[in-house]
């Protein structure tokens, strides 16, 4: 029998140690004692289970497993087992593992270091900074790797020592940790190992981490030593500089300054050149990185063939030549015309100037459908009306992407032409162009297309019928709205449901309502569906009661579709039939009636939504997350930040997403508490960048009680901001009470480079009452000119 990949067969005896495992873990703590013993089971399997079994038991099984740790390493297996247990333990196992941490046997310590770097315990820290001194060099390696995975500002003075400590297997790993803290007091100990072989390309890779601008003039000394390894290389480094630098501050032109005047432009274009012999692909798009920050354009001949690369190589080379400057214009459009279709789809979104407007369009017919829906996408973009003419032959294109794309950049574009044109196109004996020609026609509104639409009316295919009553209410003709009027009442259901679902496009006149009005009462559900949707568009509150009475409608639909129309109505009516339909077992209903009781935005109307994000459906939880933003209720934004914390990533990334969008310092501060807790949730570090009401002030706060490293990234969320208000922040920054706060605001403000953040470093480099935040400020006035 053929075992699906990860599954896993267990012998008999192995099911019925499974099962004692699972009756041992029911028991709780006295079943601990036994699961202990079983971490030395033969089979690897069981094995895991034990160990998954005591990590979930929390509390009470955290002492035994280090009691085992300490005391019984007799067995390899026991010892592994435990270390990963108490590593994934869901109880508070960090304060017993930093007990352990006070052993005076070498091989515990080590193991307590390794678990308590997984575990990324914080409160680890100061213990694991000594470890890194240990006699015993595995302690002190293992200290180093927790130490990198936990991360931490604070300890880069131990760090510091210890790769000037001239002990290999202690340096090594130290290097990799030193690079990602990001301090600014790392730079020079690394650059120093870029003399030493031993450590040279390791100590290039980790001072492209820094993100610090002085790294830039180290790393480029090193193209003075022979061989494109070194080039290659230092181009790694130096990529990974500028990304970080992009990351941490949103910005890559201090280091691309930086670079351009450490070295000779000419001289080291050519060895980047030359260093693209033999380099894998990797290093080509750094080398391409490089060669467009040092912005000469000696690099391009060796850029243009590039172009026939790898995809990622190719797409590197097509952004180095764009942003290398107009004599590159020459070759992409060269690029353009003799390209093959891949090399044509990787243009074209690159595309922005009028200059390339002629082999755009003749990437128009491309063989490759995309580069042609490509193709009417950059003639959008570029914006010259005169290219409306080349577009309307590909209505006809047989690719729906294709036909979209045209569409939409004549929509975009306008023109004199495009009126004429559409009409044209709208007798075209293909269906499918009098579809789009009609879509263009109602886009636009042009009177002179009333005869078209009418006419449209009777076409044979039924969808462009159906475009045409679509586009009707975009005509402003008395005619056009007697012709709804009239397929309204007709003989067709389909007909009479599409123009019932028109005329919610037109205006609530009395005329209009009535016919919408008397369609509630049609034998056809669709038609019934969609009158309940258009005089909930419409906004008619005398029709509240007629549409609630469909609540009981035998089909599924309806009932939808009077849910949807009562969310946009305001009454007592509409307010207690959502009220009412939140709590029906069907959830599409039970989901527009959320959606509708978020869009009447009142607060008494927040506990439904409240219960709703309750619920076990994941889809349901997404609707009432969506529907609660927009109250204007206290209860609103505790109730957003628990959503964020979801089981289910769809959930917390909806509620993410709302909050994100949220001003004020309290959505702010609890931003903040988010990322705190989840320094990898990215969708919360973007949020804190942006410059919305409340932001700045809100960082400033958190600024005030920040460990090292929330500090250091709140300073990087104001940089990112670029406005003059968040770099004002951080110049307030620098005289907050909070240690962390002023040393991340000089590094930062140090990276922003203004004059009025040098003299504020400066002063404080003499007078703050900290040493570490003085020798911090000391050491980036001194690499201000780097």
């Amino acid at each position: 029998m053929s075992t699906a990949p990860g599954s896993f067969t267990f012998s008999d005896a192995e099911k019925e140690r499974i099962e004692e495992i699972r009756m041992l873990e029911a028991m709780g703590a006295s079943g601990v004692p036994e699961l202990v013993e079983m971490l030395v089971d033969p089979s690897w399997t069981v094995r895991r289970k034990v160990v998954a079994a005591l990590a979930a038991m929390g509390d009470v099984a955290v002492e035994p497993l280090c009691v085992a740790l300490r005391d019984r390493r007799d067995n390899e297996a026991r010892i592994a087992a435990a270390v990963d247990a108490l590593s994934a333990s869901a109880g508070n196992a960090d304060p017993a593992v930093l007990a352990l941490a006070d052993a005076d046997a070498p091989a515990v310590l080590a193991d307590a270091a390794q678990i308590l770097g997984r575990r990324k315990s914080m409160l680890a820290l100061p213990r694991l900074a000594e470890l890194v001194s240990h006699p015993d060099d595995n302690v002190a390696v293992s200290s180093v790797e927790a130490l990198g995975r936990i991360g931490g500002r604070r300890v880069v003075e131990s760090l510091v020592r210890v790769v000037t400590g001239g002990n290999f297997f202690r340096t090594f790993p130290a290097i990799d940790v030193l690079g990602r803290s990001g301090d600014p007091r790392a730079v020079e100990p690394l650059a120093d190992l870029l003399l030493d072989m031993r450590y040279m390309l390791e100590a290039a890779r980790a001072l492209g981490r820094t993100g610090n601008r002085a790294a830039v003039a180290p790393l480029v000394r090193l193209l003075a030593r022979p061989g494109d390894a070194i080039v290659r290389s230092v181009a790694l480094a130096l990529a990974e500089l500028r990304e970080r630098h992009a990351e941490l501050y949103g910005v890559v032109a201090p280091i691309d300054e930086a670079l351009r005047r450490s070295v000779p432009v000419p001289a080291t274009v050519r060895r980047f050149v030359q260093g693209l012999r033999g380099a894998n692909q990797a290093e080509q798009v750094a080398i391409c990185a490089v060669l467009a920050a040092l912005g000469s354009e000696a690099a391009i001949p060796d850029l243009r063939p590039l172009l026939d690369g790898p995809s990622a190589v190719a797409a590197a080379a097509a952004g180095a030549l764009l942003q290398l400057g107009q004599s590159s214009d020459a070759r992409v459009l060269d690029a353009l015309r003799d390209g093959d279709s891949p090399r044509r789809l990787l243009l074209l979104p690159l595309v922005t100037s009028r200059a390339a407007m002629a082999e755009v369009v003749r990437c128009l017919g491309d063989e490759d459908p995309e580069v042609r829906a490509a193709a009417c996408d950059a003639l959008g973009r570029i914006g010259d009306p005169s290219a409306v003419r080349v577009l309307f032959p590909l209505l006809a294109d047989l690719n729906g992407r294709v036909v979209h794309a045209a569409s939409s950049a004549i929509q975009s574009l306008g023109s004199t032409d495009t009126e004429a044109l559409a009409l044209e196109a709208a007798r075209s004996e293909r269906p499918a162009v009098r579809r789009a020609a009609l879509r263009i026609l109602g886009y636009f509104g042009y009177d002179a297309a009333l005869p078209v639409f009418l006419d449209a009316l009777g076409d044979p295919d039924t969808r462009v019928r159906d475009v045409a009553i679509a586009g009707l209410p975009y005509l402003d003709a008395p005619s056009a709205l007697d012709a709804l009027f009239a397929l309204a009442t007709g003989p067709d259901p389909r007909t009479r449901a599409a123009a019932v679902r028109a005329l919610g496009q037109s205006t609530a006149e009395g005329r209009v309502v009535a016919c919408l009005v008397d369609a509630l009462g049609d034998a056809d559900a669709w038609v019934r569906y969609f009158a309940c949707k258009s005089l909930g568009r419409l906004g008619d509150e005398a029709s509240a009661p007629r549409i609630a009475a469909l609540l009981d409608d035998e089909a599924g639909h309806v009932r939808v579709g009077a849910v949807e129309a009562l969310a946009y109505l305001r009454g007592e009516v509409a307010a207690a039939a959502l009220q009412k339909a939140a709590e029906e077992r069907d959830p599409d209903v039970q989901r527009a009636a959320l959606i509708g009781l978020g869009l009447m935005g009142r607060p008494e109307l927040v506990p439904h939504l409240v219960a709703g994000m309750a619920s076990p459906d994941v889809a349901t939880r997404i609707v009432a997350v969506s529907a609660i933003a927009g109250v204007p209720s206290p209860e609103v934004l505790p109730a957003l930040v628990r959503a964020a914390s979801d089981a289910d990533e769809s959930v917390a990334a909806t509620a993410m997403g709302i909050l994100a969008q949220r001003p004020g310092v309290e959505a702010t501060r609890a931003l903040v508490g988010l990322y705190a807790a989840n320094p990898a949730a990215q969708r919360a570090f973007a949020a804190l960048c942006a410059p919305l009401p409340g932001r700045i002030e809100g960082i400033l706060e958190s600024l005030a009680t920040a460990d090292d490293e929330l500090a250091a990234r709140l300073a990087s969320a104001l940089a990112r901001m670029r406005r003059d208000s968040a770099n004002e922040a951080l110049l307030a920054a620098l005289g907050l009470p909070n240690p962390a706060a002023r040393k991340a605001a000089a590094t930062t403000l140090a990276a922003l480079g203004t004059r009025q953040a040098h003299a504020a470093l400066e002063q404080a480099a003499s007078v703050d009452p900290d040493p570490e935040v003085r020798r911090v400020c000391s050491l980036v006035v001194a690499q201000w000119g780097a």
